[in-house]
């Protein structure tokens, strides 16, 4: 069981949870997830992890509300216990000095890619973070990304704030970015498999975070199989 310290609505339909957890908060790292109940006899669902304090216990939850479960979750208030809050589960991302880092998010992402842009700043990588929005009033955490990025970019799909289109004026971006050594994406399953598509022709190891179909959060049950190259 875990206490619900804290709850906001950052942007509509997108809310930040701060749960004590301290046995999973000693062992986090950047682009690990939990599972998370909330209701005893309710569903699990995974969720990404945006950041977390050893010393207080807590953990930082970014989610967006699309269903039953998440719906719930949103609607409890601070000083409520979830039954069940199971992690550090995934493998943690690679962090390493690289050399220049893209960091590309939309949707809660936008929390999750914030420790792996501070793991990657603070071991001396040049760190790019690209944000993505169907408009200016769904992003968040802004401020703080700027805090450990060397630069930052924002594409709106309404063109309210920063380039106007969709993730495909990412090809803009690299470009006048290179060398690019590495590209690190969070968010739905779309905009991962968009990233990937446009980073493709520029040959750059681009890796993205499964954490949203971890449905077992082993891959035993094999949702979150994929296709990369030849290989399954």
């Amino acid at each position: 069981m875990a206490e619900l310290r804290a709850t906001q609505m950052l942007v509509p339909n997108m809310h930040l949870l701060t749960v004590f957890a301290p046995e999973v908060a000693c062992g986090m790292r950047p682009g690990q997830f939990v599972i998370v109940r909330a209701e005893e006899e309710g569903e699990p669902i995974p969720l990404s992890v945006a950041d977390w304090d050893e010393e207080q216990g807590t953990l930082s939850i970014v989610f967006m509300n699309v269903g039953g479960t998440t719906n719930a979750l949103a609607g409890l208030p601070a000083g409520n216990t979830l039954p069940s809050v199971v992690g550090p589960l995934g493998k943690p991302t690679e962090i390493d000095r690289f050399g220049t880092v893209l960091g590309v998010a939309g949707c809660f992402g936008l929390g999750s890619i914030f420790p792996i842009a501070r793991a990657l700043h603070q071991a001396g990588n040049r760190v790019i973070v690209v944000l993505e929005a169907r408009s200016s009033f769904l992003l968040f955490w802004e401020e703080r990304l700027r805090s450990v990025a060397d630069a930052l970019h924002i594409i709106t799909r309404d063109g309210s704030k920063g380039l106007r289109g969709h993730v495909g004026r990412l090809t803009e971006i690299i470009a006048a970015s290179q060398p690019v050594h590495r590209i690190l994406v969070n968010g739905c399953t779309f905009l991962l498999k968009r990233v990937a598509d446009v980073s493709k022709p520029f040959a750059i190891k681009t890796m993205v975070s499964l954490n949203p179909i971890m449905i077992d959060g082993t891959g035993m049950c094999g949702v979150c199989r994929v296709t990369v190259g030849d290989s399954t």
